[in-house]
């Protein structure tokens, strides 16, 4: 038998709500069909690896329930209930429902409301443009980055840190609060890689057992929201035992005295009471990154979803600070590189018609929002219609029972542009189908590395579906709005973003494949001086002060901690509602997207909730027996799993799984707050307190 031919392979990048943007190589098998999907090996981050789901795209790419055809509700609301209608019909409408509501309502009554299905800038971003151009309703972003990326900047004063490659050149690595096996497959590669040939230990820390853990030297159990009480403890023993690097304190942070000072009182013992862990545990972590210099500190996203979270990443960064690590290769605390790019996106978003005085609505909020809560309004008109690409609320946002209230309004005019039935799409009055990432131009940044590269138009889209790109500047033609960026193509987009933001063409990057954007040793190590004027690490911040671009102060922003410690505003357990929980990520879904297809559901299986056994005796509770989690927001049926590498009174409920997944169709973020936490909001989807029993 004749050997199979191999299909060619083209360049592109991972779209999808991830730091690593892989860079890919894309089987293509014909013009209307991809084939398997690698890491690219030229690209020195991705070094080839990516994610089992990401490999099988082409069961996402070629789904039989992908949408086709534009459609029109003709059952109640969240029904799926629709029949097709043409383009011209479908575009015909919004306009003209657009242009009513803007002129009995007001035009911010029309929310566009987007998020990061797609991590390309024009693809994602240009909703903005339209925003700008007609004065719609601005968007506060918040769901994802506003607890993190502030506790960061809190201490360095500005998002970037040492290249991450560097993780194979540290002599330790801890990898805290990301399940890298499962998220950030990347992580591991230069980890692992630093194990075998420098012998490296990698220190992993969550709040159960994870694959991650799994492949650790030192595993650390922490009770959610704990992080603070940890890195407070290790930076005691640094300055106990002698660990901590005196030169490198005096001559690049703030406050060394007052902060060993402050820290008297945070001992080991102090911090298991909190953390769960024991004195031993912290002593050794301790220990291990005081005794060596060159620590890379990983530092991901999901211990920063807490109400605590921006403190609780600032103590850990910290960290890095006691003991010198960001003087050496192979050290210092990198959470993500957003601030190494310098975009120009003024023609992508529009931001140079963009009108002051519009009011921002928070995303987090929206199911408040569109059940008319007048705080959530900024004392603003209703929202009359919303205009939705690359999210899916009704499934991700927080507060889910009042957002599938505020969604089923009579008088709400919902047009979702999607690639499949979501929980969102099935309350849309116009449904619209979508490209994916294979089927249009796009230009993409890593959060996790220093990587800019394209990912051209491969295949054709399969039925009628439209890019975003497509569907705003027909829009846009059609409402009147007013800006050069609608008479653009993709690519002329890329090429004009690219050379005004000092990046050279898109020809130029066609060529090349990949752009390496990393600063030098120096500047990503702040051996200059961090980013402060005057180039001093800030133990002590001024937390309404943190650059954080759009940021806008929220909640108890007065009381937040002046030094690193526990912040104790977390959820905490009551009587009536004993257990924490956590919805951690999935290894095979990520975010809501990877639900729809056949594979990933089959290895998730259905939506479950891990229990240590001890709790679930102690509540009666069989392994695979339905239960109910309840609290003041809601209630979640699902199956009970036994899980003993979990504290006791935690729980972990994995991903996001569609409401139709569950047996009551009220998914996992029924249970979720929309508050804002501080210093400028956020979702902290990790910080949840709950009851649960038998149904």
């Amino acid at each position: 038998m004749n050997a199979p031919t191999s299909l060619p392979r083209r360049r592109s990048v991972c779209p999808h709500d991830c730091p690593s943007a892989c860079a890919l190589e894309v089987e293509v098998a014909g013009p209307d069909r991809i084939g398997r999907v690698y890491g690219s090996q030229e690209q020195s981050y991705t070094a080839g690896v990516i994610c089992a789901k990401v490999a099988r795209y082409a069961e996402r790419n070629h789904h039989p329930d992908r949408l086709l055809y534009p459609m029109k509700r003709v059952g109640p609301k969240g029904s799926g209930q629709f029949t097709r209608i043409s383009w011209e019909e479908a575009m015909n409408e919004i306009a003209t429902r657009f242009l009513e509501i803007e002129k009995t309502y007001g035009a911010d009554t029309i929310w566009p409301y987007y998020y990061a299905g797609t991590m390309g800038l024009v693809h994602r971003d240009g909703i903005n443009r339209l925003r700008n151009a007609k004065s719609y309703c601005g968007f506060y972003s918040s769901i994802c980055i506003n607890l993190a990326w502030p506790g960061y900047i809190a201490g360095t004063g500005k998002l970037q840190g040492p290249d991450p490659r560097e993780m194979a050149k540290a002599d330790c690595v801890v990898i805290w609060g990301t399940n890298a096996v499962a998220t950030q497959v990347n992580v591991m590669t230069h980890a692992v890689r630093a194990r075998k040939e420098r012998g490296a230990k990698i220190v992993a820390i969550d709040i159960y057992r994870t694959p991650t853990l799994d492949q650790a030297d030192l595993a650390l159990i922490v009770k959610p929201g704990s992080d603070g009480a940890l890195a407070c403890a290790v930076m005691h023993v640094l300055f106990r035992d002698g660990l901590a690097d005196r030169e490198f304190l005096a001559a690049h942070t703030d406050c060394p005295e007052r902060l060993e000072e402050h820290l008297k009182t945070r001992t080991p013992a102090w911090a298991a009471s909190i953390t769960g862990l024991s004195v031993e545990e912290i002593e050794t972590f301790a220990k291990l990154v005081g005794t060596h210099k060159k620590t890379y500190f990983r530092l991901g996203y999901g211990f920063s979803r807490q109400r605590n979270g921006a403190v609780n990443m600032h103590a850990a960064t910290s960290i890095a600070s006691v003991t010198g690590a960001w003087a050496h290769e192979g050290g210092g605390a990198f959470h993500n590189n957003g601030a190494i790019y310098h975009w120009r996106k003024s023609m992508i978003e529009g931001l140079d018609v963009a009108k002051p005085g519009i009011r921002k609505l928070d995303q987090s909020k929206i199911g408040r929002i569109l059940t008319g809560d007048a705080e959530a309004l900024k004392q603003g008109a209703p929202i009359k219609a919303l205009f939705i690409q690359s999210t899916n609320p009704v499934s991700v946002a927080p507060e889910q029972t009042k957002v599938i209230e505020g969604f089923s309004r009579e008088d709400l005019f919902t047009v979702v542009h999607e690639q499949f039935m979501t929980d969102t799409a099935r309350y849309a009055d116009i449904l619209l189908p979508a490209t994916m990432f294979t089927e249009h131009h796009d230009l993409y940044q890593g959060g996790g590395h220093q990587y800019i590269g394209l990912g051209p138009k491969l295949i054709n889209p399969p039925g009628e579906c439209r890019s975003n790109h497509e569907v705003i500047c027909d829009l846009a033609k059609r409402v009147g709005a007013d800006h050069p960026g609608f008479a653009m193509s993709d690519r002329e987009l890329i090429d004009w973003t690219l050379q005004n933001s000092n990046w050279g063409t898109l020809e130029e990057l066609e060529e090349k494949g990949y752009i390496d954007a990393q600063p030098s040793f120096d500047d990503a190590h702040f051996r200059k001086g961090f980013a402060w004027k005057d180039g001093k690490y800030r133990f002590a911040p001024e937390w309404s002060r943190v650059p954080f671009a759009g940021g806008q102060a929220m909640g108890p922003i007065d009381d937040m901690p002046t030094l690193p410690d526990h912040w104790a505003v977390i959820e905490d357990a009551t009587s009536a509602y004993p257990f924490r929980l956590a919805t951690s990520p999935a290894r095979n879904y990520l975010n809501s997207t990877f639900t729809e297809t056949k594979t990933s559901r089959e290895r998730e299986g259905e939506p479950t909730v891990l229990i240590h056994p001890d709790d679930a005796q102690t509540h009666t509770i069989k392994d695979g027996e339905r239960v109910t989690l309840t609290n003041d927001r809601g209630a979640v049926t699902l199956k009970a799993k036994y899980f003993d590498g979990i504290k006791r009174g935690v729980l972990v409920a994995e991903s996001i799984w569609p409401n139709t997944a569950y047996v009551d169709g009220k998914g996992i973020n029924t249970l979720t707050g929309a508050d804002s936490p501080a210093p400028f909001g956020g979702a902290a989807f990790h910080d949840n307190r709950v009851a649960i029993a038998p149904v």
